[in-house]
């Protein structure tokens, strides 16, 4: 059980309070602030969201008194307390920054850690508790992926991506060797209906695209670079897949085992906030020059 508690104030308002300043004229009306936005200054681990729905859930008192509005709105003095049932899962899977300024945070995101949970609290730790999602990677996938840290920063980022202007590199280790060192994949997909949480190649689904180049092979493995051009879910787990040469260790699309899913995010262009384009890229691990 975590247990925290503060006060919340103003060291000039304890000397007015003590006579020691006399304030001229009328006093002013007390100044309120919404309670999320003072949970943001006291725990600064947590992101607004995410205090959110602990507020929501009612994890904070203040004053004693369990409050579930994040609009609530306080003045200087209130005890705030906040209680959380346990200790959040995978708190050891803590990503690398890789860039932050005021308005983005660029993570290397381990093999392991989910993007998002569904859901008003999550019982492990995400990357929604480091910024607002963008975009996301399996849980299983390693590598770079950029937050935003205030909703507009959140929405300009995310037209990128929805309009193609973003560029994504990907590296995965597959099985066997494909019969070209480079092509086009054009394969529509869409959702698999007899199992919901997955996709399947569909001339009736949405447009999905990836380019590939074969880097190293033994014969048994090969090492590619995948770039696609839209973002369809699992679209590179799937594409390799229906080429006959499924991501080493993927447990949905793949037959192999592994100690992970082979797939990493190495690179991403794409423009952040004041009009600088930048590239982004993170190493791929060294377990995957292992396999050869």
């Amino acid at each position: 059980m975590i247990r925290t508690g503060k006060k919340f104030s103003k060291p000039e308002m304890s000397r007015v309070i003590n006579g020691d300043v006399v304030l001229a004229g009328e006093p002013e009306k007390e100044e309120k602030k919404r309670l999320d936005l003072i949970l943001t200054g006291i725990y600064k681990s947590y992101n607004r969201s995410t205090l959110q729905k602990f507020i929501k859930k009612g994890f904070v008192k203040v004053d004693g008194e369990v409050v579930t509005k994040a609009n609530a709105k306080f003045p200087d003095g209130v005890y705030i307390e906040m209680t959380i049932p346990e200790e959040l899962k995978n708190a050891d899977l803590v990503p690398k920054v890789v860039f932050e300024d005021e308005n983005v945070l660029v993570l290397d995101k381990p093999a392991g850690l989910l993007s998002e949970f569904k859901g008003e609290y999550s019982p492990e730790m995400t990357l929604a508790h480091y910024g607002l999602i963008v975009h996301r990677l399996d849980r299983d996938t390693s590598g770079v992926i950029i937050l935003a840290k205030n909703e507009g920063t959140q929405s300009k980022l995310r037209r990128q991506f929805q309009e193609r202007k973003t560029h994504k590199t990907y590296y995965a280790v597959v099985s066997g060797r494909p019969k070209l060192d480079a092509a086009r994949i054009d394969l529509p997909m869409m959702r698999d209906l007899k199992r919901p949480t997955t996709f399947r190649v569909d001339p009736n689904g949405k447009e999905a695209e990836t380019f590939y180049k074969v880097l190293k092979t033994d014969g048994k493995h090969s090492l590619v670079e995948l770039r696609p051009t839209t973002g369809r879910t699992h679209q590179l787990r799937v594409h390799m897949k229906y080429l006959g040469h499924p991501i080493l260790g993927d447990p949905v699309y793949g037959e192999e085992k592994a100690d992970r899913l082979y797939l990493h995010a190495g690179k991403l262009e794409i423009t952040i906030p004041e009009g600088d384009r930048r590239v982004f890229e993170v190493p791929m691990p060294e377990s995957f020059n292992d396999v050869f």
